[in-house]
C-alpha cells in the first residue's frame, strides 16, 4: 500500500517531472514511505532531498537562543524555497508530545524573521512554481489521538486518499472534476452566508477566488476555500470541534465579529492561549472561508490535515490569507477552526446552494 501512497504522492500531487528538485520534511518514523518515494522520484526523474526532524531539536535551541540567533535565517532554506520545484511535508509525530516549552514571545521573534521565506513559499505554492503536498504517515501517537488502534488509523488514512481503489489518481481526477464545478458557481458569486444552529455568519468574496482543493496540494484533501474580502465578516461563530494550535486544544470557542474584525472571544478551557494568539498581529482577521467535502472523513482525528475536510463542515482560519485567493491579511498566525454544518444552509448571492452538509447546485 506504501508503494501505492509513493505513486500517488509522485504522480498526482507533487507532478514530479525529470530535473524537478523535491524536498522532503518528516521524522524517521515515516522511512516506510520515504523509502518508497525515493524510488518512484527517481524513476520520475526527479532528484529528493530530505530534511528529518527530531523530537524537541528545535525547541531546544529556540528555548536557550539569544535575539541574534532568533533572528538568523538559514540560508539553505532560503535556498530550497527559491529554487526547488516541489516540496513535501509527511506528517509522522513521535509517541508523544514536545517535553520543551518555548516562551511565546521567542517563537514570535523566530517566526518573524522568517516572513520573506513564508511570503516566498506561499507565492511560489501558490502559483505552483513550486508544487507542494502535505499528508500523513500513520504513527502510534497519531492513532492514539485519533482514539484508534495503530492498524484501524492506518486503513482510515489509506481510505482518506483512497488508496483502496484500483487507481487512487484516476479516482481523485474525478472528484476534482466533480468539485470544480462547485468553485465555479461559487466564484460566480460575491455574497456568502453561513447559517445554522452553531453560526450566523456573512462575508464577501468580490475580488477573491474559491479554491479547487482536490488532492493536489493536501493528501488527503476535500475543501473549497477562499480568502474572505477582509472587513467584510460579520455576525457569530462558534466551533464545535475541538480547535488545536501549536500543541494546545481549545474547546467550544466563539467568536463575534464586526466588519472583519474579531471583537469578542470565549471558549470554555484555555482562554489564556486564546487570549495570547488574539494579541499576535493580524490574528483578529480572518485569512479562510472554507467547506469540506471528503465523506469519507467523518470523525474527529484531532488532525487538521483530516478534521478540516470533514464532509459536512465549514472551517475558518485566524491569520495569514492565502494568496493565490487574493488574500491580504497577514499574520504569523494561520489557525483552522472548524464547526459542523449537518444542520445547516449556506446562501450564494441569496441563493440556497448547500443544506445540511451537502452542496445542492445542479
Amino acid at each position: 500500500m506504501y508503494t501505492k501512497y509513493a505513486q500517488l504522492l509522485t504522480h498526482y500531487c507533487l507532478e514530479v517531472v525529470p530535473g524537478d528538485k523535491v524536498m522532503i520534511k518528516s521524522t524517521y518514523l515515516s522511512e516506510k514511505l520515504l523509502v518508497e518515494l525515493s524510488k518512484e522520484i527517481s524513476k520520475a526523474g526527479g532528484i529528493p532531498f530530505i530534511d528529518i526532524e527530531i523530537q524537541d531539536f528545535d525547541n531546544a535551541w529556540l528555548k536557550e537562543a539569544d535575539m541574534e540567533q532568533l533572528t538568523w535565517v538559514s540560508p539553505m532554506r532560503k535556498y530550497w524555497n527559491e529554487q526547488f520545484e516541489c516540496f513535501l511535508y509527511i506528517r509522522a509525530p513521535y509517541d508523544s508530545k514536545d517535553k520543551i516549552e518555548v516562551p511565546m514571545e521567542k517563537r514570535n521573534a523566530h517566526s518573524e524573521a522568517y516572513k520573506e521565506i513564508r511570503q516566498t513559499y506561499m507565492k511560489r505554492t501558490g502559483d505552483r512554481s513550486m508544487r507542494r503536498s502535505l499528508c500523513q504517515y500513520p504513527t502510534p501517537f497519531s492513532a492514539a489521538e485519533a482514539g484508534m488502534s495503530l492498524q484501524e488509523y492506518e486503513r482510515f488514512v489509506f481510505d482518506a486518499c483512497n488508496l483502496f481503489d484500483e487507481n487512487p489518481i484516476e479516482t481523485w481526477r474525478n472528484f476534482g472534476r466533480n468539485q470544480q464545478k462547485v468553485v465555479d458557481y461559487l466564484n460566480s458569486k460575491t455574497k456568502v452566508r453561513y447559517v445554522g444552529p452553531n453560526c450566523d455568519l456573512s462575508f464577501n468574496t468580490e475580488g477573491r477566488i474559491w479554491i479547487n482543493s482536490d488532492g493536489k496540494t493536501n493528501m488527503p484533501s476535500g475543501e473549497v476555500y477562499t480568502a474572505p474580502v477582509d472587513n467584510s465578516m460579520n455576525g457569530w461563530v462558534k466551533y464545535t470541534l475541538p480547535s488545536l494550535y501549536m500543541g494546545e486544544t481549545v474547546n467550544d470557542i466563539e467568536l463575534t465579529i464586526k466588519d472583519g474584525y474579531i471583537e469578542k472571544w470565549q471558549s470554555k478551557d484555555n482562554i489564556e492561549f486564546l487570549n495570547k494568539i488574539f494579541n499576535i498581529p493580524g490574528a483578529r482577521r480572518f485569512g479562510e472561508a472554507a467547506i469540506g467535502t471528503n465523506y469519507k472523513i467523518q470523525q474527529i482525528t484531532r488532525n487538521i490535515l483530516f478534521d478540516e475536510k470533514i464532509g459536512g463542515t465549514i472551517h475558518l482560519a485566524i491569520g495569514d490569507a492565502y494568496k493565490q485567493c487574493n488574500g491580504v491579511n497577514e499574520s504569523t498566525v494561520h489557525w483552522d477552526m472548524i464547526t459542523d454544518m449537518k444542520h445547516g444552509e449556506i446562501y450564494a448571492d441569496d441563493e440556497l446552494c448547500y443544506k445540511n452538509g451537502k452542496f445542492i447546485i445542479d
